[in-house]
C-alpha cells in the first residue's frame, strides 16, 4: 500500500516545509502555505523513457535551415529575437485582461497562414467562447485546432496524434496531472506539468507557448523553477486603461533580453506600433509650460521619446509629499536631494509630483536630467523649450554622466522634429541637423534652459 505523505508549500516562491507556518521564511509572504498530499510510490522505469542517444561533438551537430519561424507580427518577432525557435518553451505572463490570450490567438492565426499546424489548448474557456474571440480577431484557418482540456495526460495524447508545429497552453495554472495528488495551480502541479511540456518540446521539436498568471505583486505565480525551466520569459505590461501594451523579455536563451515590443489595443485585436513616439507624444501641448521636459530613453535597441511632467507647490502638511508615477521614487528623492545641495533649490516645504505621460515606466537613469529640469523649471516658473530634448544621468555631486547610444537617441529626436538637445559633455558630438548643448554639471543644464528664454 502506498505511503501517504504531506507537506506545506508556499504558493508564492515554492518553499517547502513539514508543518504549517503563517509566514513563509523564504519570501516573507503571509498565509501562502498550502498543504499538498504526496504518495510515496516505488519508481518504475519504462524502456520507452530510457535515453538511448549518445553524446555528439559540437562541430558535428547539424542545424536545420528553418531554425526560427516568423510569427508575421513584427513586434513579437523583435522580442523573440527574430521568431519562434523550434522546440522551445516560451512563457508569457501578465495581469488579467492585458491581452495575453488575444496576442497568442492572433499569433496562431498568422502561423497558420504560413502553413503551420497549431494546437490551441484552452483550459479556461470553452470552444464556443474561443470561437467568439477568433471571429472578433478575424482569425479563421483550417490548420488551427482548438482543444478545451485541463488534464495533462489527454493533452499529451492529442499532441502526439496531431503532431502540430506550435502548441499554445492557456493557462499553465489551470492544467493538472493525475500523477500529482493536488489541485490545479498548486506548486507541484505547475512544476510537473511544465516539466512534461518541456520534454515534449525538446523530444518532438515542437514549439510550446505557455500562458502564466501573476500574483498581486506582479510576479509569475508558482515556483521560481518555472522560469528556470522555460527558454523564454515574456512579460505583458501596460495600463489596461490605456490603449498601448508592451512586451518585455526578461529571459531569452535565443535572443536579446533588452528588447521591447509595443502594441496598441484596438477593437479587432493588438496592432504593432511602428512609431511609438507618436503614441507617447501625441497629447503633448506645443505651448511651453513650466514643469515639462522631453527625455530620450532606451528600451532595448529602440530609443523612445517621452514627456516627464513635474508639479511643485507649497504643502499644507508638516511633511511634504513626494509622489512619482512611471519612475522610481527613490531615484526622484535622490534627484531632489542633489537639487537642494548642489543647486540651492529649497524643496523642504514643497510637495513634488513627478509623472511620466502615456503610462510608460522609465527605468533608465538617462532620464535623471529631464526629471531635474522639470522640477526646477516648475519651482522657478520658467519653461523648457518644447523643441528641446534632454539626456543625461545625474551623480550625487551634481555632475552629468554620459549615456550609451547617444547617436541613436539624437537621430530619433531629429526624426521626430526636435531642434535642440541638452546632453552630457562626455557625449559631445557634432550633428548639423540639431543644436547640441553639452553640459558638465546640473547647474549648467539649468542655466542653459533659463538663458534660452
Amino acid at each position: 500500500m502506498a505511503k501517504v505523505k504531506s507537506k506545506w508549500v508556499c504558493t508564492e516562491c515554492g518553499y517547502e516545509t513539514a508543518g504549517y507556518l503563517g509566514k513563509c521564511p523564504e519570501c516573507g509572504a503571509w498565509g501562502t502555505l498550502v498543504e499538498e498530499v504526496q504518495f510515496a510510490l516505488k519508481p518504475q522505469v519504462k524502456d520507452e523513457f530510457i535515453n538511448k542517444e549518445k553524446p555528439e561533438l559540437l562541430k558535428d551537430i547539424h542545424i536545420g535551415e528553418e531554425v526560427r519561424v516568423s510569427t508575421n507580427i513584427a513586434e513579437f518577432d523583435r522580442i523573440l529575437g527574430g521568431g519562434l525557435v523550434q522546440g522551445s518553451l516560451v512563457l508569457i505572463a501578465g495581469d488579467p485582461g492585458i491581452g495575453k490570450s488575444t496576442i497568442l490567438l492572433q499569433t496562431s492565426g498568422e502561423l497558420c497562414k504560413n502553413n503551420k499546424k497549431v494546437l490551441y489548448v484552452s483550459a479556461e474557456e470553452s470552444a464556443s467562447q474561443l470561437k467568439l474571440r477568433a471571429q472578433r480577431l478575424l482569425v479563421n484557418s483550417d490548420n488551427l485546432y482548438v482543444y478545451p482540456q485541463t488534464l495533462m495526460e489527454n493533452i499529451k495524447t492529442q499532441i502526439e496524434e496531431i503532431m502540430p508545429d506550435v502548441v499554445v497552453v492557456d493557462s499553465i495554472q489551470a492544467i493538472y496531472s493525475q500523477n500529482v495528488a493536488s489541485s490545479a495551480g498548486s506548486v507541484s502541479q505547475i512544476r510537473e506539468c511544465t516539466n512534461l511540456l518541456m520534454h515534449i518540446a525538446k523530444s518532438k521539436n515542437i514549439t510550446i507557448i505557455v500562458i502564466g498568471h501573476v500574483t498581486k505583486d506582479g510576479n509569475i505565480a508558482g515556483p521560481k523553477v518555472l522560469e528556470h525551466m522555460v527558454d523564454t520569459v515574456i512579460y505583458f505590461e501596460g495600463d489596461k486603461y490605456k490603449s498601448y501594451r508592451m512586451l518585455r523579455a526578461m529571459k531569452n536563451r535565443f535572443g536579446n533580453t533588452s528588447e521591447v515590443g509595443i502594441f496598441e489595443m484596438c477593437t479587432d485585436g493588438l496592432k504593432c506600433v511602428t512609431n511609438p513616439n507618436e503614441l507617447f507624444l501625441n497629447e503633448r501641448s506645443q505651448v511651453a509650460v513650466p514643469g515639462s521636459a522631453i527625455v530620450v530613453t532606451n528600451e532595448g535597441s529602440r530609443p523612445l521619446l517621452v514627456e516627464i511632467q513635474a508639479l511643485v507647490g507649497t504643502t499644507p502638511y508638516p511633511s511634504p509629499r513626494r509622489v512619482a508615477n512611471g519612475v522610481d521614487t527613490s531615484r526622484v528623492l535622490q534627484i531632489l536631494a542633489v537639487l537642494e545641495k548642489r543647486v540651492g533649490l529649497n524643496l523642504s516645504k514643497q510637495d513634488v509630483y513627478v509623472n511620466v505621460m502615456g503610462g510608460i515606466d522609465v527605468y533608465e537613469p538617462s532620464a535623471d536630467l529631464g526629471i531635474a529640469l522639470a522640477v526646477a523649471t516648475c519651482a522657478r516658473d520658467v519653461v523648457v523649450d518644447p523643441q528641446t530634448v534632454i539626456i543625461g544621468e545625474i551623480g550625487l555631486s551634481g555632475e552629468i554622466h554620459p549615456v550609451n547610444n547617444i547617436e541613436k537617441r539624437l537621430n530619433e529626436a531629429v526624426m521626430t522634429g526636435f531642434k535642440k538637445a541638452i546632453i552630457p559633455y562626455a557625449n559631445k558630438v557634432t550633428d548639423n541637423r540639431i543644436e547640441i548643448v553639452p553640459v558638465k554639471r546640473l547647474i549648467d543644464a539649468i542655466t542653459a534652459c533659463v538663458s534660452a528664454q
